[in-house]
């Protein structure tokens, strides 16, 4: 009986109901009693911010060690008696309903965290109701803060000070750990233009929410709509970047380079500001300035950041600025340098195998066809079946067999990957058309769904391409988007009472129209990106006829000249000779992979050519 009684009590401490902020200070034990018993966190986190109470040390320990969620553990690390920083160097976030935001690296890139609240307009001679509501906010009551100014809107009780109303619910929404709800009213006052008081204050706080969620879509439409001069000074970085990638979007090079170089060396969107600096040379031709842009890519002392993710696009970009360098030696036929630059990048990084196959082409061009060879071997391996789709990778393997003529090996290899990717094109083909027409654009939004829903057991598509079409950034960042505003709605249908039916119901209907757009733009990216797969594969059919065409002719000539030299035996066995540098041990290859000896095989063929 006592323990139903704990529960009860608990439930009623996550509800809020009768406990102000002088009540007694919270246990770890209370704490992941609450945990345990399935609160919403979200209620958890406002029980421990009512409380009043300073965690110390003991206490976030406890939390640690019990493994209490991330948004409760940053809670209590924000309610700290002393400051706590984070693992990454940088101090816990400020949002206390959600996970901590990025670190800050400079004064102009603290988007994570929250604005002084003394640098917004002052509040006195507001009407009474909304004075009201913004002290919750500030006492830590973001469920009653939320519910009160939600009223307001909906009932239109003030007009002149909408804006108002919808910066501080947007606020208490982002405490709450509703990120897509507060962007979704953030970008309403955004909307109304920098002449609004709260405009560049709203801003900021919507630049953290994409830089939280990876997905730049929303600040993507109004970003060329703010004039340059009326860039937050808390959001300058971010605006001059993606303006850059907009224009550079748009095919307005220059002026998108412009805006590039003002991303600040000391922000953590240098590197790509750089990477994508880079690449505009390239396309002008300003190939030593391209070089010179991505060595800084490489060179780059990587920003400090606390999420896996964004860890990992770091690394990607130092990768990938790696392959842009060696891809401008290739197509300047420097063939070597571009062979030294393909073989710094990382075995762990997720672009090696891709940089294995364009190495492979270097060497080809080398006339190193064994090492080709063998590099392909690796990218054809079992360990990148399911997440690398390279078929161009087979087609090169016919090109270095057919250099050693080898023909027969060139027919069967061809021959194969026809009778594979014929079907892989007709069913793209059928799948774009249905949904790419004009008259069909409307029905992009059930592409996706029909892609990424709804079983495909007939489909001669393989799992490795959904990996490749997912490697598309903007696609990855709106299905995580999507995935969290899903996850928002669990986490208002487990709210109870009054909330749930009002604030609760008003965000669900907004969520749920944002996410029917998400997810059309999503369509069409993935048509987009399905179009191009198919044309690859139609290329890349085209080129096997070709091949299979000369392999006719050659074996032709190769006929005519046995004909013409009866005694040249071109079946004559010959020994392999595996002797070579005392520092390489060659051991056959008998058919099985192993991880340790990826990227090192290397074919021992003389080849049929007289």
């Amino acid at each position: 009986m006592a323990g139903h009684q704990n529960i009860a009590r608990l439930a009623l401490i996550g509800l809020g109901l009768g406990l102000s902020s002088q009540a007694r200070a919270m246990s770890c034990e209370e704490i992941m009693e609450m945990v345990r018993v399935n609160v919403p966190t979200a209620l958890v986190v406002q029980t421990m911010e009512s409380s009043g109470k300073k965690f110390d040390e003991a206490t976030i320990a406890c939390l640690q060690e019990q493994q209490a969620p991330a948004e409760v553990l940053g809670a209590a690390q924000k309610m700290a008696a002393v400051k706590v920083v984070t693992p990454a160097g940088g101090e816990a976030a400020e949002g206390t309903g959600a996970a901590p935001l990025a670190p800050a690296f400079e004064e102009d890139d603290m988007l994570g965290a929250g604005l002084p609240e003394e640098e917004e307009p002052q509040t006195d001679g507001d009407p009474a109701q909304i004075q009201k509501a913004i002290e919750l906010s500030r006492a830590g009551r973001h469920q009653a803060c939320s519910q009160e100014l939600n009223e307001l809107l909906v009932k239109n009780s003030f007009p002149e000070h909408e804006t108002k109303i919808q910066y501080y619910l947007a606020k208490c929404l982002f405490d709450l750990g509703m990120h897509h709800g507060a962007q979704y009213h953030f970008m309403e006052v955004v909307r109304r233009g920098p002449s609004n008081p709260y405009f560049k204050y709203a801003l900021p706080r919507l630049v953290a929410i994409a830089e939280h969620t990876g997905n730049d879509a929303e600040l993507l439409r109004i970003v060329d709509k703010i004039p340059p001069e009326a860039f937050p000074r808390r959001a300058r970085n971010r605006l001059a970047y993606l303006m850059g990638r907009k224009l550079f979007d748009q095919q307005e090079l220059s002026a998108a380079a412009s805006y590039l170089r003002q991303v600040s060396p000391k922000s953590e969107l240098y590197m790509r500001a750089k990477y994508l600096e880079g690449i505009i040379n390239t396309e002008q031709g300003k190939l030593k300035s391209a070089v010179m842009a991505f060595r800084d890519v490489i060179q780059a002392e990587p920003p400090i950041v606390g999420d896996e993710r964004k860890a990992q696009e770091v690394e990607d970009l130092k990768e990938l600025a790696l392959m842009n360098v060696a891809r401008i030696y290739y197509g300047l036929e420097r063939f070597q340098e571009a062979d030294a630059y393909y073989a710094q990048v990382d075995r762990e990084s997720g672009y090696w195998p891709q940089a294995l196959f364009e190495r492979a082409w270097t060497n080809f061009w080398l006339q190193d066809l064994n090492l080709s060879l063998g590099l392909l071997l690796t990218v054809n391996s079992p360990y990148f079946a399911d997440s690398e789709f390279l078929p161009e990778a087979t087609v090169l393997r016919a090109l270095n067999y057919f250099n050693f003529c080898e023909y027969g090996d060139v027919e069967r290899t061809l021959i194969q990957f026809e009778a594979d990717t014929r079907p892989m094109v007709a069913e793209l083909k059928a799948f774009v058309d249905q949904y790419r027409s004009k008259e069909n654009q409307q029905l992009a939004d059930q592409a996706y769904d029909a892609w990424f829903t709804h079983a495909q057991p007939d489909s001669k598509l393989r799992t490795a391409m959904f990996s490749r079409i997912l490697r598309n950034r903007d696609l990855a960042a709106l299905i995580r988007h999507m995935d969290m505003m899903d996850d928002e709605i669990v986490a208002i249908d487990q709210q109870t009472g009054v909330w749930r039916t009002t604030v609760g119901d008003d965000l669900k209907k907004a969520i749920e129209a944002d996410r029917q757009r998400y997810k059309k733009r999503a369509g069409l990216i993935l048509l987009k990106e399905l179009a191009q797969q198919q044309s690859t594969l139609e290329d890349l059919l085209m080129q096997s006829e070709l091949i299979r065409f000369e392999v006719v002719d050659a074996q032709r000539q190769d006929y005519e000249y046995r004909m013409d030299n009866p005694e040249v035996d071109a079946n004559t066995d010959r020994k392999i000779d595996f002797a070579t540098s005392k520092e390489i041990i060659y051991w056959p290859f008998n058919g099985e992979f192993w991880a340790d000896e990826l990227g090192y095989y290397h074919y021992t063929e003389h080849g049929n050519c007289n």
